[in-house]
């Protein structure tokens, strides 16, 4: 007896196709109606069902009477019967199933601005060409956006993964998994990616653990054998793979990026291309706050220029070695939208840098003072060359009356 799911579709096929002989394609054509991509297996798998080179005979209740046949010997005629065959449920992975519906192309931000590498991933993702991408900076400086924008602006599909740790195989290709009972495999975003001919984001990469290194066939543009379901896949025109990272794939020396870690190096090696993504400029960087606040319906080109030069001054002071932390252009944007909120300018800069430590949160007030009250960069780094040089000429003559007592 067949049971409920696999009745169903032998009544949809036949009142499709008006026949109970079906062709594979057929059948796959029968099948999508379920939501699945290909015939199914446990039709297909079974030797009873099949009548010629990828034809199959839909099992119905005709097909379990007893059949007759008369054969001759001599002159006497006699009946043989022959008993039909017994339908067989097929208890493993019945359907390849995908979790993707719809179209996955990314949405246009309207307050994005190109700036750095953007034209450059650009004309990679408009290219359609398999030529893998590794795209390093630091903290909040638009990296993923550049590459979903890029997507968007071009029309392409993405599927963004966010590697952690734990991210391993059955994450990325797929695995089985229960669906209406009955147990099922589902592609990975990989393999998504690969069949739709998308772009697969690989997010934070270099958290990743060695358990990724199944990805280095892909890498290579030629496809995968997925052993679990005895198939290989082969990657669809347009296919991509692009991976952002805070570090290089050597782990973080200074400890600001923990849980990074050290790739296998012929894992890096199999992407042709690096992209070393840094801060924007401030006068992009002031468009990008300008945008965003003219999106709330609020416009303060002052506020805006204002916390760039702050943020400037402090990331030279970071990249010097004076600070330990850093305002990203996700913070600034962070700032700027609290403030189309509170309406408050230093209310919005205190919720937002209220992540760092006193000392550094009350450093980093105390120098926006100064650049509200009209100080440039220039002349608020001129005030700490001049306090610095007095700190140490402070520290010689400590030094020197402690000579002179000895």
């Amino acid at each position: 007896m067949l049971n409920t799911k696999q009745q169903e579709f032998v009544d949809h096929a036949i009142k499709k196709f008006g026949s109970n002989e079906l062709t594979t394609v057929q059948l796959k054509e029968a099948n999508a109606n379920f939501g699945c991509k290909y015939a199914p297996q446990w039709l297909i798998k079974n030797n009873d069902f099949k009548i010629g080179k990828s034809l199959f005979k839909l099992p119905t209740e005709g097909d379990y009477t007893p059949s007759v046949k008369k054969v001759k010997k001599g002159e006497t005629e006699k009946v043989l019967t022959t008993k039909a065959p017994e339908t067989q449920t097929v208890s493993e992975a019945a359907y390849v199933v995908s979790s993707l519906t719809g179209n996955i192309v990314p949405q246009k931000d309207p307050v994005f601005v190109s700036f750095g590498n953007y034209p450059d991933i650009k004309s990679i993702i408009k290219s359609k060409m398999f030529y893998p991408v590794f795209i390093t900076g630091l903290s909040g400086n638009g990296k993923t956006m550049g590459v979903t924008q890029a997507c968007a602006e071009n029309k392409r599909e993405l599927i963004r993964v966010n590697i952690t740790i734990e991210t391993d195989e059955d994450d990325l290709l797929g695995g089985y998994r229960l669906k209406d009972g009955q147990t099922v495999w589902q592609n990975g975003p990989v393999i998504e990616a690969m069949e739709r001919g998308a772009v697969l984001l690989l997010d934070e990469i270099d958290l990743a653990s060695n358990k990724i290194m199944c990805l280095q066939p892909i890498l290579e543009g030629s496809g995968v054998y997925v052993k679990k379901i005895n198939r290989f896949v082969k990657p669809a025109h347009g296919f991509n793979v692009v991976a952002t990272a805070n570090t290089k794939g050597q782990g973080s020396d200074d400890g600001k990026f923990i849980g990074t870690n050290v790739l296998n190096e012929a894992f890096l090696e199999r992407f042709p291309i690096t992209f070393e993504q840094s801060y924007p400029k401030p006068s992009v960087e002031e468009k990008i706050l300008i945008s965003t606040l003219k999106a709330t319906s609020k416009d303060d080109i002052d506020f805006c220029k204002k916390l760039v030069t702050w943020a400037d001054v402090i990331r030279k002071t970071y990249f010097d070695g004076g600070v330990d932390e850093i305002i990203s252009t996700r913070r600034l944007v962070h700032i700027t939208q609290a403030y189309s909120i509170f309406g408050k300018k230093i209310k919005a800069i205190e919720v937002c840098t209220n992540r760092f430590d006193d000392d550094t949160k009350n450093s980093f007030m105390e120098l926006y003072t100064k650049v509200d009250a009209g100080a440039s960069a220039e002349q608020i780094a001129e005030q700490q060359r001049q306090s610095d040089i007095s700190s140490q000429m402070d520290d010689n003559d400590s030094e020197s009356d402690d000579s002179n007592a000895i």
